[in-house]
């Protein structure tokens, strides 16, 4: 079901692994997590693709690393590694790993227009597509799918550009996000579906598109790809 959010027992878990040491500290990141962990759908259906698989998962974009909870909290015990260019989120993801206990997690400050690491396994690329201008947005797709072994899985979560309400409504909510300051960058462009099956069909991957709304306004796809 990938309309499906974490249990709340499950999400509060994670959540604590973000709180400050000190009663007195920032609890923005316990909060953030917490709150979207309960409302969207986008770690259930990550997991739920990534289940069939033993591969080793390179997250892209990896944010606080919220994804190698999830696979912990399924019982997905794949290597991970996270890579992200805001080197305090990283930090962030790292001390709250240790702090979990998560075993064979790694995190990475790569910025991936300057550098693409290493990788044979599995690839995750959450909501980072629509904020890269379409160069960088092309050549992060281009090394994605190079990386993906035999018995590896590629997923995407992402905005698609399909003219639809839900398309326009994303798009205003992210510029008005980068506008209050909630992001650090505004909406590049939207990929188009029919662009992307025809991608990765001539890499010889066979795709499948789901939504991902679950009770967000936002046009959010599960995009799925294996060889």
């Amino acid at each position: 079901m990938t309309d499906a959010t974490l249990p709340p027992a499950d999400a509060l878990r994670i959540a604590r692994a973000f709180l400050p040491p000190r009663w007195y500290g920032n609890r923005y990141h316990y909060y953030y997590s917490r709150a979207k962990l309960r409302s969207d759908p986008l770690y259930p259906g990550v997991v739920e693709a990534l289940r069939g698989s033993r591969a080793a998962v390179l997250d892209l974009g990896c944010g606080i690393g919220l994804l190698a909870h999830a696979l912990r909290a399924a019982g997905v015990e794949v290597a991970y590694r996270g890579v992200d260019n805001d080197a305090p989120k990283i930090a962030q993801a790292r001390q709250a790993a240790a702090r979990a206990g998560l075993r064979d997690v790694a995190f990475e400050v790569i910025d991936l227009a300057d550098a693409m690491p290493a990788h044979s396994g599995s690839v995750t690329v959450l909501d980072v597509l629509q904020f890269v201008p379409p160069e960088a947005q092309d050549a992060i797709l281009d090394a994605a799918i190079a990386r993906i072994a035999d018995d590896g899985i590629l997923v995407i979560r992402t905005g698609l550009d399909d003219g639809s309400t839900r398309a326009r409504t994303t798009r205003r909510i992210d510029a008005f996000s980068r506008v209050m300051g909630w992001m650090n960058t505004g909406p590049k462009r939207y990929p188009d579906a029919d662009a992307l099956r025809a991608r990765f069909e001539a890499a010889g991957l066979r795709s499948t598109f789901t939504p991902l709304y679950g009770n967000t306004p936002f046009n959010n796809w599960r995009i799925v790809a294996a060889r």
